[in-house]
Formats: C-alpha cells, structure tokens, sequence
C-alpha cells in the first residue's frame, strides 16, 4: 500500500532559537520512500543533518524569532503486519548477548528499572522464557493502562505509569520497556507513524505513535503495547533507549508550539 505520510510544526520564538529536529523517516525504511522526506522550514533556514549514537538522523539548525514551520513530507510503500506472533523466538541469556544490545538492558530516564524490577518478576518470572513472557508484559500493559491524551505528562516514568494506570503512548511503551529489561530482555522504545487505515471510526486526532522492540531469537522484534494489534503504515522515525533520547523536536529556548499535524494516508484508496 502506499501511504501518504508527513508532518507539520508551527512554532512561536521570542527569540533566536537552536533546535534539533529528528522528523526523517528511519535509514531502515528508506528503501520505500518514494521520494526523500527533505525536513523544509518556513521561512528557509540553513539545516545541517548528522546521526546520533543510536544512528537516527538528526537536523540541527536556528529558528528566527516569530512564527517558524518545519515539516516532512513523502509517500511510503508499506505492508500490513503479519498477525501471528512467533513463540519459537528465544531468550538469551545475559551472557550471550551481542555487546550492542547490552545497553537496552539498563535502566533509562523514563525506565526506571530499579524501581520495578521486583514487582516484573512478581507478575513474570514464572512464565515462559522468549516470546511468551513478552507477549505477557504487552498484555499487561496494555490491560493496566487507560489511554487517554488528556493523561499525558512529559516527566511520567514508566513506574508512575505503573502506579497512576494511566498514560499515552510513549506510556505504555516506557512501562512495558521497564518489564522487559527487568526480566534481561533488551527492549527499545521506537517513535513514529502508525495509521488508523483499515481500522473502524471514529478516528482519533492524528499523531505520532510509540512503540517498542525486543531482541530474541537474534533479530529485533516490534512489540506494540498501546495497540496490541497489527496495524497498517507504521513507519519508524527513530530508536532509543526512552522517549528522552528521540524527541521530535529539542528546541535551546523558550518557544511555544502552536500548531501541529500529522498525516497518514492511504494514496490509492
């Protein structure tokens, strides 16, 4: 299916204002993009691309004091997600993990994992190793939390989460991400688009998504908390270790963000 996708930001500056912009979609999908989602600003700035440590493509530039946009645009080739999960895939065991995945072990600024490690192994350590114990935090999770953007909170941690039962996306991610790691699984949370195409109304107000990925059985896995489901167009932006690491924008300053759209749809019908 193709799949227009972009977005929209339309930020108000007192000032001058270095920002940092991680809105291209991931290297890993660039193959089916069928034209480069050039980042564009209004009025036009000079922009200076680089790649952060997990690899995502950053731009870095100075927004003018005022009305400043910025935004993506691009059309996607994308496949609906398979539906059956596969419990053949394996744990490893600490010790025989690629030294890469060791750092999604640990405890981040969102997955505070000192503060959960005993109630996962309270609602988990009995389980099946691999696929099984995953698909069992993802249940949990997305069972324990209501959802709701009036719930959502930039400084909630995923045991706040825990406890308020309640949170957004990144919520729901953040928490399940924390179960994960507590139970030596690598877990990373991943930002991006993902569609109500295909899905019955009504619709919500478009928007970026959070999610999460798994290493077992030696590949990385998407694991979807929020949704639980397979869902057409989702297109990955960015990974991290939490939310703190990939934030959509990072702006140096005072600003206010008064507009902002994202859009995820279908071409053909």
């Amino acid at each position: 299916m193709r799949i227009h996708i972009g977005s929209s930001m339309t930020f108000s500056f007192p000032q001058v204002t270095p920002m940092i912009a991680l809105l291209n979609v991931h290297f890993s999908r660039a193959g089916d993009l069928e034209r480069p989602d050039h980042l564009v600003t209004q009025p036009s700035v000079p922009i200076f691309g680089y790649r952060d440590l997990f690899g995502n493509w950053c731009n870095r530039l100075v927004a003018p004091a005022g009305t400043f946009i910025l935004g993506t645009d691009t059309v996607v080739q994308d496949a609906y997600e398979p539906v059956p999960p596969d419990y053949s895939l394996q744990q490893h065991q600490v010790q025989n993990l690629p030294a890469e995945t060791l750092t999604f072990l640990l405890g981040s600024r969102y997955c505070d994992t000192d503060l959960l490690s005993d109630e996962a192994w309270r609602l988990f350590g009995q389980l099946p190793f691999g696929w099984s114990r995953v698909q069992a935090v993802c249940d949990f999770v997305h069972n324990h939390l209501n959802f709701g953007y009036a719930y959502s909170r930039p400084t909630r941690t995923a045991s706040e989460a825990y406890a308020e039962q309640r949170g957004v996306c990144r919520d729901f991610a953040h928490l399940a991400i924390a179960f994960c790691r507590c139970l030596n699984i690598p877990a990373r949370y991943c930002t991006g688009y993902i569609s109500d195409i295909n899905l019955p109304p009504p619709y919500g107000v478009p928007d970026f998504a959070a999610w999460m990925e798994v290493y077992l059985g030696g590949g990385w896995h998407v694991v979807d908390p929020r949704n639980n489901a397979p869902r057409w167009g989702r297109i990955l932006i960015a990974q991290g270790r939490d939310a703190a690491d990939v934030p959509l924008t990072h702006i140096f300053g005072p600003g206010q963000l008064v507009d902002f759209r994202v859009w995820t749809d279908p071409v053909d019908g």
